[in-house]
């Protein structure tokens, strides 16, 4: 059994994707969630966010969090601040040193060519975390049957 499973998010629908399945594991005996969300700053003296909403996403995470824990499930919330473009980085080092046993995501479903061309958190996360990361497509719905499906008992320890 996944015993801390993480959940990266930046706040959009394609990561809110992941969200059913992460609530799922940790609703299991034992498990803890981690809720994890970096900060992307530019590398100017400012250290602007690159994204404009992140009070917004920020003020989300934490009503999440509280409902979570309402539910009783084992929930803490991660908020990095995180200057320059690896991203992928922070969250693998949170997995490492919280002893995460698998980190979910969502992805933004962009073709191969640019998704090679551009790059992304997800793709690089694959490549640098400590441990298995499930990757939620973007054509998976919120609440589907998939999603929300009872999760084995025969998932590793």
């Amino acid at each position: 059994m996944f015993k801390t499973v993480m959940w990266a998010t930046d706040g959009t629908a394609n990561a809110d994707r992941a969200l059913s399945y992460a609530k799922a594991l940790a609703a299991q005996p034992g498990a803890r969630l981690i809720i994890v969300h970096v900060i992307e700053r530019y590398a100017s003296p400012t250290k602007l966010a690159v994204h404009a909403d992140e009070e917004r996403v920020e003020a989300k995470l934490k009503k999440l969090e509280a409902q979570l824990s309402d539910e009783g499930v084992n929930t803490s919330l991660e908020i990095i601040n995180h200057v320059g473009p690896q991203a992928a980085h922070e969250i693998g080092d949170l997995a490492r040193d919280s002893g995460a046993d698998l980190i979910l995501v969502g992805c933004r479903g962009r073709a191969a060519i640019p998704g090679l061309l551009l790059g992304s958190v997800t793709q690089r996360l694959l490549h640098v975390s400590p441990c298995p990361v499930l990757v939620v497509p973007p054509g998976e719905a919120p609440g589907s049957e998939q999603a929300t499906r009872e999760v084995p008992d025969a998932v590793p320890s």
